[in-house]
């Protein structure tokens, strides 16, 4: 399975120190140059910054190819290498939390999930408690959600 990320999925789990889930859900994630950039850039979290600086090897490097694509225009430099990598592997998935994205994503036929997404498929597995992920995803992150994006996650992430 060839997964892509964006840099938010990755920020988010790593800042709630479960991006270890990625390589146990996926096993091989694949991130552009432009996503590394954005993870090591000053704005980022320390823990962010650092984890960045010393990737763990399950976490695959490439460059995208370039593209004039007008649809990409809108897009940060992350999620635009982001989708045309993951056109260009063929990719099962590509995580990516952003709405434009996602829609810019949808419209060329790429399944995508984002940070819940990733947080579900592990608690549908086993692998962590929803309820507890979840607030640490809200309390210790800028990660934006309602009750009913609570409910919905924590339904999806019961179904096994």
């Amino acid at each position: 399975m060839i997964v892509v990320a964006d840099t938010s999925p990755l920020n988010y789990l790593i800042q709630i120190e479960c991006e270890s889930l990625l390589r146990e859900v996926y096993n091989r994630v694949v991130i552009p140059e432009a996503v590394l950039l954005e993870l090591r850039h000053t704005y980022a979290p320390q823990i962010v910054r650092g984890w960045a600086a010393n990737m763990p090897p399950w976490i695959e490097l490439k460059r995208a190819s370039a593209s004039d694509d007008p649809y990409l225009r809108d897009l940060d430099n992350g999620e635009r290498e982001a989708i045309l990598l993951a056109e260009e592997l063929s990719a099962d998935v590509l995580l990516i939390d952003e709405r434009k994205g996602r829609a810019e994503a949808a419209r060329r036929n790429i399944i995508t999930t984002g940070t819940l997404g990733v947080l579900a498929k592990a608690a549908q597995r086993g692998l962590i408690k929803a309820p507890d992920a979840y607030r640490r995803l809200v309390s210790n992150t800028n990660f934006h959600s309602s009750p009913q994006l609570e409910q919905a996650f924590l339904k999806l992430a019961a179904n096994r």
